[in-house]
Formats: C-alpha cells, structure tokens, sequence
C-alpha cells in the first residue's frame, strides 16, 4: 500500500514501512492517534497550529493510508506497541500528549495502561469505551456494524454525496491535500480498510475491559452531540438522543477516574467532524494539556 506520503517520511518498523510527519519544537510532543477510516492527514488543520506551541506528529498506523499493509483483525496491543517504536525510530522523545479519536482513543488508552511513564497528558475525542454496548441503543452497538458498511455499493449518488462531504470538511486544506485525501477516501481500497476496522470494535473492547488503570496525568475528555452527515439514515432521533446520553455518561465516568480528569462537551459537532467543527476546542485543548505538563 505505502507510496511516498505528501507529507514526512517512511520509517522502518517491525518490517514495515510506516508513514509520520512531526513538525514543530519544544515538547511534550502531541501525538495523534485517527480514527477509524481516517489518517493522519486529517488532522491537519490541528496540526499545523499545534506545532507553533508544540511538536505535532501525524502518523498513518499499518494498514492505513500511506503505511504499509497489516492483516486485519487487529487487536489493541499490535498498534499500540507499533506506535511506540515508531516514535523511537523517528527519534521523537516522550513524554507524549496522546490525541486519540474514536478508535484511536482506544489505542491512546491502551499506550497508557502499558506505558504509564511516557505519557504527559491524554486528549480523547470520542474514544471507543469498553462498556460502550451497556450504554447504546439496538441496533447502534460495536458489533452491529450495518451492512452497507461492510459491503458499500458504490452508486454514482453516494459518491456524489460523499465527495460533497468530504470537500466542505476539508474545505480549509491545502488543494493538493484536499484533493488527494478526497479521492483517497473514496476509493474502494481505503473504504473496505475504513470498513474492516470498524467490524473489530467488539473485540477490541473486549480486550480493553479491566486491563489497569489510567495514570495520573492531566487527561481531557471531549463529547460531540451533533449528528454526523448521514446518520439519520440509520438510526432515529430517539436513538441518537440514546447515544449522546451514553457518551455524555461514559465520557464523564472517565474524567473521574483521575485526580486531573475533566469532561468538555461540544454541542456543535459531530463523531466524525470534531477536529474540524471544533477546531478552536481541540486545539485549546492541547494547549490546556501542554500547559498543564510544562507547570508540573
């Protein structure tokens, strides 16, 4: 899968080829972990004003983006240690503010039950949670992946649609970007890559489930109440009251577990365009956590 990314640089890991951008000085470096169907480069926008108070780090995980392939399923513990010793090979010293999104948060929280000493601070945006299914509607839990996620159908009026949301999202990207991450995400191979992640959330929930604690770190959790574009093709107003009421409560069950946890909520954003709806509270997020590390 890898070619030269657009941005940064190959690293060799583990006998893969894994891409990463870092930019900015100083520390404690901000690292961003994406999202399910997601890499690195959409969270440029995040980025580039990151690095102009910290060192920022974009990275596609194997299997993803401009990485080399992995063999799905995969469990938690692989990118977690994958991570890791990519940041040694792109000499990019810890502690780290881990930013993790959706799945991503996942694997930030995996890195920090078995790594507690390297990390600085954590960000989660709507992090996948173990108990998510205690907590969801039928119909809306991590192993009732819709069918037309697994198998899409590309009709000429679904792309058309999607390729609508995608250029207003990245509508504030670089054109070289934007394009490239548009036609990226629309085609077949990174869509059943987004597709295959998103069927062994069960599984990695399961593996997260009592395997240690958070350690005290300053730690911000972000909720999104806003509905993703198209959601209301799937799921009811009901429903989706169902489910911000169970983020909102398994989000706020996580900011109390530590000393320094807090719970920020954004009404103005959705699951999947939080970095982009709520830029300016992301990153002030990471600045909150940076300064927080830099006074401790």
């Amino acid at each position: 899968m890898s070619t030269t990314p657009p941005l940064g640089q190959l690293y060799e890991v583990s006998g893969r080829r894994l891409a990463l951008h870092k930019n900015g000085t100083d520390g404690p470096p901000a690292v961003f972990l994406p999202a399910e169907t997601m890499v690195g480069l959409d969270y440029l926008n995040i980025h580039e004003r990151v690095s102009r108070f910290t060192t920022s780090v974009l990275y596609d995980r194997a299997g993803t983006g401009w990485s080399d392939p992995a063999a799905p399923p995969r469990n938690a513990t692989e990118p977690t240690l994958e991570l890791r010793n990519l940041l040694k090979a792109a000499k990019i010293d810890g502690p780290y503010i881990l930013v993790g999104h959706s799945l991503g948060g996942a694997y930030a929280r995996r890195y920090a039950q078995l790594f507690p000493a390297e990390i600085a601070g954590l960000l989660l945006l709507e992090a996948l949670h173990e108990d998510w299914d205690n907590y969801l509607p039928e119909g809306s839990r991590l192993a009732e992946v819709p069918e037309q996620h697994q198998d899409p159908e590309f009709t000429p009026e679904l792309l058309d649609f999607l390729r609508e949301v995608l250029r207003q999202r990245l509508t504030d990207w670089n054109p070289r970007f934007r394009d490239l991450l548009i036609e990226k995400h629309l085609s077949d191979e990174w869509f059943k890559i987004g597709a295959t992640e998103r069927t062994n959330l069960a599984q990695l929930a399961d593996e997260m489930r009592d395997h240690g604690d958070f350690p005290d770190v300053p730690l911000i959790v972000m909720t999104a109440l806003s509905a993703d574009p198209g959601q209301e093709l799937f799921v009811t107003e009901e429903q989706v009251q169902q489910i911000n009421d169970g983020k909102l409560a398994l989000a706020a069950a996580i900011a109390r577990s530590v000393p320094r946890g807090e719970h920020r909520v954004v009404d103005h954003a959705s699951h999947t365009t939080l970095t982009i709806d709520a830029a300016d509270e992301v990153v002030a997020a990471i600045r909150d956590l940076v300064d927080r590390t830099r006074t401790n």
